[in-house]
């Protein structure tokens, strides 16, 4: 028998420290519940750090949490890992609540680990998985908490977790994707308007002295020259409120985005857009028909799940649309009437839904549509990124080369007079 130290609350909530024999930590625990005591810290005789002794051998403790911005949130990315590994030991026999404690073992993100371990201690109170997934509404979404349920309630639990790192994977890739695919022009970007910034703060000034000490105040600049120099003079007097300016717009769009009806009109905004709009709206399409199919197939009811997709597809519109098509089944029709008229679904997307309708392979025929656009959006992405490159570098050089040419412009005439 091995002896643990531990660090418990009693019924009153007051704490109660000691030593308890056991086999392993487990049963331990199972000793201390027994007792009527919960657990608060438990660990191997001697193993607490050295501090300063209380009577009867055992060492005083102090236990503070890691504050909560320091924890933040768990990322998308790691929520992936974490319910693949979670699948991984579910499926190899181990039980649920030994593999969220190895989980947080060896977990090396502070807010990961730090939802585990709620996580187990609710699991230990005799909360089901599904109850302690939606005690963390932050990490866990509804989607996630719903397709836990509905594999808790068919005994399929290791199957809807693998769906569930399924979907969180694909959908993590193609976000990173995308990310990956506009840092380059992002840069670019950005270089371009600090270099452009710069240039018309510091430089053109000093040209524009320069000129006006060799060539006089009254000299006719060209017209390519006079162009730029007032911009730099607009820049330079107005720097401030154009800056002010731009910060107030942001958080006016902001602000509006918080309204229903601004959220819709920016949303509808983005679909509208030249070449990024297809692109946001197959990426919704995919994420959105992705989410329809992995509930249903994990056994969620179909209005349910339409419930969960509308708020999960992250934008208002195809929101719109996926609420018109959920009061539809509610009334006792099929998706496809509904879905034809949102006219936010492409005739191919309405043509598999109803063909699925049909044949009873709906869950299946979602997700051939979410595989077919996932690889749309990867195309355009390509596409799109292969494009705005040159454009890119064509902007820069033409920037940068308008404010060369209309610097030394004048210098050019004035050697041209001296030479003659």
């Amino acid at each position: 028998m091995k002896r643990f130290e531990y660090v418990a609350a009693d019924a009153s909530g007051q704490e109660q420290r000691g030593l308890v024999e056991a086999n392993d930590m487990a049963e331990a625990q199972l000793a201390l519940r027994q007792h009527g005591l919960t657990p608060r810290s438990l660990v191997p005789e001697g193993a607490r750090p050295g501090g300063k002794k209380k009577k009867g051998g055992m060492n005083m403790e102090l236990k503070l949490p890691m504050p909560k911005f320091l924890r933040g949130r768990v990322k998308t990315r790691d929520l992936a890992v974490l319910t693949r590994q979670l699948a991984t030991l579910v499926d190899s026999g181990l039980p649920l609540l030994r593999g969220l404690r190895i989980l947080t073992k060896q977990s090396s993100v502070p807010a990961v680990k730090d939802v585990l371990s709620k996580m187990c201690e609710s699991v230990e109170g005799g909360s089901n998985f599904s109850e302690a997934l939606a005690q963390h509404p932050k990490t866990f979404d509804n989607l996630y908490v719903n397709m836990a349920k509905a594999g808790e309630a068919g005994g399929s639990l290791n199957e809807s977790l693998n769906r569930l790192a399924d979907f969180l994977e694909k959908g993590q890739k193609l976000k990173s994707k995308i990310k990956s695919a506009m840092t380059y022009p992002t840069v670019v970007l950005v270089i371009a308007l600090g270099i452009t910034a710069f240039l018309m703060a510091t430089v053109i000034p000093q040209f524009e002295k320069l000129f006006k000490d060799m060539l006089g105040k009254n000299a006719q600049l060209p017209p390519i020259t006079r162009f730029v120099v007032n911009i730099s003079n607009n820049f330079v007097d107005y720097a401030v409120p154009i800056i002010f300016g731009v910060i107030a717009l942001v958080f006016l769009i902001r602000l509006l985005g918080k309204t229903e009806k601004g959220r819709y009109g920016i949303d509808l905004f983005k679909l509208k857009m030249p070449v990024f709009g297809e692109i946001i709206r197959k990426g919704a399409i995919a994420r959105s028909t992705r989410t329809l199919g992995t509930l249903m197939q994990s056994g969620v009811p179909v209005l349910q799940a339409l419930d969960i997709v509308r708020d999960t597809s992250g934008n208002a519109v195809i929101a719109k649309a996926y609420q018109d098509i959920h009061d539809a089944v509610k009334e006792g029709e099929n998706m496809t009437p509904s879905m034809e008229a949102s006219k936010q679904f492409p005739p191919m997307v309405v043509s598999m839904v109803d063909v699925g309708e049909e044949t009873g392979s709906l869950p299946d025929m979602l997700t051939r549509v979410a595989n077919t656009y996932d690889g749309e959006v990867d195309d355009a992405v390509n596409a799109m990124t292969s494009i705005i490159e040159p454009i890119m570098i064509v902007f820069l050089a033409l920037i940068v080369g308008t404010i060369v040419v209309a610097m030394f412009s004048p210098l050019m005439g004035l050697l041209t007079k001296l030479g003659g």
